[in-house]
């Protein structure tokens, strides 16, 4: 998939630290010099951080790296009955930031679920509730209207959410994936291996029709998000797989309708998962957005 090698999922889990919000055990990861630009990673449904093993080591040599897996999701804990809401993981990515004593204005790097939390992260530095320095987006629904999902999402949705849930599986996840991402960049067994482990661990099957919430929510929030992302001085770009089902091509070119001098790039032939599909694209594109002017002058006055 990837000249980058990436991180073995034990080296990975190894890695990671715990904290606790919420009274539940989350799990972290930190990565690069204390005194280096932080940059926050957020991961999407219904995967986990080690989604960014790829670009870990080489933005560790940047940038202070700061991740976790979200409540419901990967080594974190996953209650079940519980409301999950993308309102409270932007607060767990508070927490988390204050956990590492990060004091200084954030960039953030985002996919799929995760940038619906960076857009209520955006709108809570519009409010002066936290600083955020940049954000980057990577293939998620960013606007409701223009988000396909497909259907074990419709499904879990549904009456028939908790039992579709316990039903999915390590073959279903395989098929749902060789659909979203690229014809030329399919996740291989081992990579599938690992994101079934980090789906399953902790008996995850019984909070997926919970954390699918997060679409409703979506619709919920998306005057508030859209306003904040078109009112905000925050540098912004989005690094989109052109040929993903869920988000691609068709939500850049959304995008581009609703942001005044949007920032965006199409990768094409990638799909839903580029930073695993084709990290050294996602990260020669994230560092050019890095280095242009506007994302320096950001970092350097708070924006």
């Amino acid at each position: 998939m990837s000249e980058l090698p990436g991180i073995d999922l034990q080296h990975w889990q190894a890695q990671g630290r715990t904290m606790t919000f919420a009274g539940q055990p989350i799990r972290y990861w930190l990565a690069g010099a204390a005194d280096a630009e932080p940059l926050l990673l957020i991961h999407g449904f219904p995967t986990a951080s080690w989604d960014w093993h790829r670009l870990w080591a080489p933005l560790a040599g940047r940038y202070r790296l700061i991740a976790c897996d979200m409540l419901g999701f990967g080594y974190s804990a996953k209650p079940r009955g519980h409301a999950y809401s993308l309102l409270e993981q932007a607060d767990l990515q508070q927490v988390l930031l204050a956990q590492v004593g990060e004091q200084r204005p954030v960039h953030v790097l985002a996919h799929d679920y995760g940038d619906s939390v960076a857009q209520e992260l955006i709108a809570r530095h519009l409010e002066g509730r936290l600083q955020l320095a940049s954000c980057v987006f990577l293939n998620g629904g960013l606007f409701p209207e223009t988000h396909h999902p497909v259907r074990v999402q419709k499904l879990l949705l549904g009456p028939l959410g908790p039992l579709i849930g316990r039903l999915f599986s390590r073959r279903k996840l395989a098929q749902s994936f060789a659909r979203i991402l690229g014809p030329h960049t399919q996740a291989s067994e081992a990579e599938l291996d690992a994101l079934w482990q980090l789906i399953e661990h902790n008996n995850g099957l019984a909070v997926m029709h919970r954390l699918i919430r997060y679409m409703p929510e979506r619709r919920q929030q998306r005057e508030r998000w859209v306003a904040a992302m078109q009112a905000t001085h925050v540098p912004m770009r989005v690094i989109d797989g052109a040929v993903d089902p869920i988000s691609g091509a068709h939500m850049v070119a959304r995008y581009r309708e609703l942001i005044t001098a949007a920032d965006t790039v199409l990768l094409e032939g990638i799909g839903h998962y580029p930073q695993l599909e084709a990290p050294d694209q996602v990260l020669a594109h994230y560092l050019q957005f890095r280095d242009l002017p506007e994302a320096v002058a950001c970092s350097a006055e708070h924006c």
